[in-house]
């Protein structure tokens, strides 16, 4: 039984299962000349580079890219072009169709001759990668000489383009495709890549090449971060000798010399802090790029081709110290982290243990001077008896010498040495029951 009742949709569902086709390899069906050029960018750069794409999609009158776009296709008739916004750059990657024979040219055409100059020249941002690459189907033997035997055109085509000095080579995708690359950026400010296809799919050479521009991309993205880890390590040998210091000086401090230490201390941890937070940002994204450019060496599926230098061998070992710089660097920044908060609770740990001894010794002190003020007022209470005692035996002699005239038997100094006993007895149990009092409420 069918219903029209709709489940209630997630808003974001669509934008999230859509994220699976984004950025789709574009299938290559000929030969084809690419330039693919990654501009750094911030976030202002960012939106201008798609006002950028507009311009020239209005110039030649096409359908203007949407505002949330973040990823454009568009066919130009001479050329063609894939934009693509990331988040620290912007990729543009310009192809046309290759036609003749790369041999013939003195210097290999590029896509850029079709492409305006004034555009190309105003693209927003910094140049972080610039790639020019031909993709030769059938190993670029549509237009070969008939006497050219297929290893001396694959090695003069390879000649041609590429830098022979610096080269690296593997055969990929199952030996279907070989990939010639120099690492080196020519006169022109590029960078050069040749494969020479021998009967991949459209797709597959597609992705093949798309993982080949891409290792190209995040090398770069990834070595960003290699300046950061050079210029926080004299800062982090400064800070690690001052740490030293500070725990040696620590050691032999007396309590006067403690709240210099602590500031000294505090000082440092918002060094040390600042530029962790400057940086860790910075070394998790060149891992991020480091582990990319792994996985894209995997994908593309290297063998050995001639006994020559592969890529992702040229990587593990032009990469790796790189990557262990900024890992390391990070590290450390932990680790003097770590060091500064362990010394920095030590010392506020002495600073504690020594007003809590200053607090004892006050309050043993106090209970000293509350033990003399208690028998200084014992003795005054001593003293008020006996003075309240001889005011009030005085007034009994005045009362005694009246009465004497009215019969009384007994003669006032007498009256007053019986009285003066019971008067001091009372007036002290008195004043006792009345401190009793006191110190119970």
């Amino acid at each position: 039984m069918q219903t029209n009742d709709r489940l209630t949709q997630h808003p974001l569902r669509v934008e999230l299962h859509n994220e699976v086709h984004a950025r789709p390899p574009e299938a290559i069906t000929e030969s084809v000349q690419m330039a693919h050029i990654v501009m750094l960018c911030d976030a202002q750069e960012r939106e201008q580079s798609r006002e950028h794409v507009a311009a020239l999609a209005r110039a030649h009158h096409l359908s203007v890219p949407d505002a949330s776009s973040t990823h454009v296709r568009v066919d130009f008739g001479r050329f063609r072009l894939r934009w693509e916004l990331h988040t620290e750059f912007v990729s543009w990657t310009l192809s046309r169709p290759h036609v003749g024979d790369i041999l013939q040219a003195p210097m290999p055409s590029t896509v850029l001759d079709a492409v305006p100059r004034d555009w190309l020249a105003a693209l927003p941002g910094r140049c972080l990668t610039s790639l020019h690459a031909w993709v030769l189907l059938n190993g670029g033997f549509e237009e070969a000489p008939e006497f050219l035997h297929s290893a001396e055109r694959t090695s003069a085509i390879v000649r041609h383009v590429l830098d022979d000095e610096s080269l690296v080579a593997a055969s990929v995708a199952q030996d279907l495709a070989q990939v010639y690359t120099d690492f080196t950026v020519h006169a022109d400010g590029f960078s050069r890549l040749l494969v020479l296809d021998h009967g991949n799919t459209p797709r597959r050479l597609g992705r093949l090449l798309q993982s080949l521009l891409e290792i190209e991309t995040y090398r770069m993205a990834a070595l960003l971060g290699l300046p950061a880890a050079r210029d926080a390590s004299a800062v982090l040998a400064s800070a690690e000798r001052e740490l030293a210091e500070l725990a040696d000086a620590i050691r032999s401090a007396n309590r006067a010399d403690e709240p210099a230490l602590l500031d000294r201390l505090t000082r440092l941890a918002g060094q040390v802090e600042s530029q962790h937070a400057a940086t860790h940002s910075r070394f998790s994204a060149s891992a991020a790029y480091f582990a990319l450019v792994d996985k894209r060496i995997a994908d593309i599926g290297e063998s050995r081709l001639n006994g020559m230098q592969t890529i992702g061998e040229f990587m593990e070992r032009r990469l790796s110290p790189a990557r262990s710089t900024c890992e390391w660097s990070g590290k450390r920044q932990d680790a003097l982290s770590q060091r500064v908060s362990r010394i920095s609770s030590l010392l506020r740990t002495r600073v504690e243990i020594e007003q809590q001894q200053s607090s004892q010794d006050l309050l043993g002190a106090m209970n000293a001077r509350q033990g003399v003020q208690l028998k200084m007022q014992s003795a005054v209470e001593g003293l008020s008896v006996a003075a309240i005692t001889y005011y009030i035996v005085g007034l009994i002699s005045y009362v005694v010498k009246g009465a004497v005239h009215l019969g009384w038997p007994w003669s006032p100094e007498l009256s007053a040495a019986v009285a003066m006993p019971l008067v001091a007895a009372l007036v002290w149990l008195s004043m006792r029951r009345l401190h009793a009092r006191v110190m119970h409420a």
